[in-house]
């Protein structure tokens, strides 16, 4: 058998607790009844944390797969960049302008590739294996 109580809240209180019941088509007794009920249950609190460390679990593994990406793109342009430096001989003063043109060229194709890998995959860091323990 329930037994009666009264309680005085807070105007705002009260509106959203009007409001809510209203929304969910409940009582007001209810909506309190069920708040009450989970403020009281001691495992609440364990529930929130359960939940909170759950979350933190996945954002570490998000971030690290960051930190992964990153290492990969950063030692990728540092290999390109070494291999061009070692590769590519100078230049004659004479012929600048005609591979400035020509770099322009294919730099426009390289952006157009990447547009194209970017929009249909696989890209490099699916390729490669997860470093998951």
């Amino acid at each position: 058998m329930k037994q009666q109580l009264s309680v005085y809240l807070e105007p705002d209180q009260l509106r959203a607790l009007i409001a809510y019941a209203d929304r969910h088509k409940v009582s007001k007794s209810v909506v309190a009844e069920a708040a009450i009920a989970s403020f009281l249950s001691p495992d609440t609190a364990e529930r929130q944390e359960a939940a909170i460390t759950r979350r933190l679990d996945r954002l570490t593994r998000q971030l690290q797969r960051c930190e992964r990406d990153i290492g990969i793109s950063v030692e990728t342009i540092a290999l390109f960049v070494r291999f061009w430096l070692i590769s590519t001989p100078a230049l004659p003063e004479s012929s600048h302008a005609a591979v400035r043109a020509k770099g322009l060229e294919r730099y426009e194709s390289f952006v157009e590739a990447l547009g194209r890998r970017l929009a249909k995959g696989p890209r490099l860091q699916q390729e490669l294996p997860d470093d998951e323990e």
